[in-house]
């Protein structure tokens, strides 16, 4: 079957006036490349299945199916080999409420809640929004064009205190779109039982793993001694192109760890939406194919990416080895030497291009760019990046 990535679906004004984060936030004459949104349609079976449920015309309150619980597991076992049981699955309406929640389910006012930065921005407010202490340690940078950003074991050691209890984890990582080795894996498992963390594990894009013979293997299943202590999220959210359905999966094996943390969402989430099961589930059940397309595409505007940054003096990149998101370092690029304020709020008034800016991420002079788009839309802002990076 072949699936249509090339052409651009109007989102800015649409026939039916919807309103879209991505494509409203900035004017009709800038490109949108920042918030993890891509612009193709979802799955066709997707779709499909949503026509049906919405053809029932009847939205009460839902419960999520065993079929969706066997279908997720299904997916689990193929493509993870990890053996999911029903049981272990808590669907709730989306990842990061599901982060907030684990704050406020695992630990006490005053402990700690330790991430590594750069980090996707809500990890970074939810010791803040929940009263915790907020702990953070640096990644380290690459050290020669190239070459990947890495975990600092020694800088995260260096950050727990007696008050950490809970470490807020992402693989492949968001932004700089590492799929991490086994063996920072390992040193940071050893890490985990060493200080009798709590861990929870945003493996969000890890279905889209850009490097072909990258296979990821989630963080409780690489480590089975430590699954007790870990809450695994997972969503079709960004696989699928379905965040707005807002459906987010919590995998927690141990049964006093999901008792604390379901009892936490009692009253304070509502149920996952009824269409976001409907799609969840057609998506894990029928979506594969149009998966696999969508990578071929995302190998090629990465390559794109590479072929453009090599041309912009000054800027650093290292190729994501997941996701649709690479993270630029824009603190030496030439092009923007007598720009005043963020590099994100030059390029947006220089070029036109609207990107997500380092420092929402704890790293300013940094920028995040997102690739999953047409390949036009995508050679155009390239094309306006080029006239200002160039120099």
């Amino acid at each position: 079957m072949e699936f249509d990535f090339a052409t651009l679906v109007e989102r800015r004004h649409p026939e039916g006036g919807w309103s879209s984060q991505k494509w409203h936030r900035y004017g009709d004459d800038t490109l949108p490349l920042w918030v993890a949104d891509m612009d193709f349609r979802s799955p066709p079976e997707v779709v499909v299945a949503l026509h049906k449920r919405v053809d029932h015309a009847v939205f009460g309150y839902g419960t999520v199916p065993a079929s969706l619980a066997r279908v997720m597991g299904e997916w689990s076992r193929r493509e993870y080999g990890w053996a999911i049981e029903p049981e272990w699955q808590l669907w709730l309406p989306g990842v990061v409420p599901a982060l907030h929640l684990a704050s406020l389910a695992l630990t006490e006012p005053g402990e700690g809640v330790l991430t590594v930065t750069p980090i996707y921005p809500p990890f970074l407010k939810v010791a803040e929004r929940t009263g915790r202490l907020a702990q953070q340690a640096p990644l380290a940078e690459p050290t020669a064009p190239g070459e990947p950003w890495r975990l600092d074991l020694e800088a995260l050691e260096a950050a727990i205190t007696p008050e950490t209890r809970l470490l807020l984890w992402c693989q492949p990582h968001n932004p700089t779109g590492r799929a991490w080795s086994q063996e920072e894996l390992a040193g940071l498992a050893a890490l985990v039982e060493r200080h009798d963390l709590l861990v929870v594990s945003d493996e969000l894009h890890c279905d889209l793993l850009l490097d072909e013979d990258a296979v990821h293997r989630p963080l409780a299943a690489a480590f089975p001694a430590l699954a007790a202590r870990i809450i695994t999220l997972w969503a079709p959210s960004k696989t699928f192109n379905l965040a707005g359905l807002t459906a987010a999966c919590a995998v927690i094996p141990d049964a006093a760890l999901r008792a604390r943390f379901a009892a936490a969402a009692r009253g304070l989430l509502p149920d996952v939406n009824v269409l976001g099961l409907v799609a969840a589930e057609a998506a894990y059940a029928h979506g594969d194919p149009w998966r696999q397309a969508l990578l071929d595409v995302l190998r090629g505007h990465r390559q794109r990416l590479v072929e453009h940054v090599a041309g912009w003096p000054g800027v650093a990149m290292s190729a994501p080895q997941a996701t649709y998101l690479a993270w630029l370092d824009l603190r030496r690029a030439e092009g923007l030497a007598h720009a005043s304020g963020s590099p994100q709020q030059a390029l947006l008034e220089a070029a036109k291009v609207a990107l997500s800016d380092g420092a929402d991420f704890g790293r300013p002079g940094f920028v995040r760019l997102n690739f999953g788009t047409t390949a036009a839309q995508l050679d155009e802002a390239l094309r306006r990046l080029d006239g200002v990076l160039k120099g």
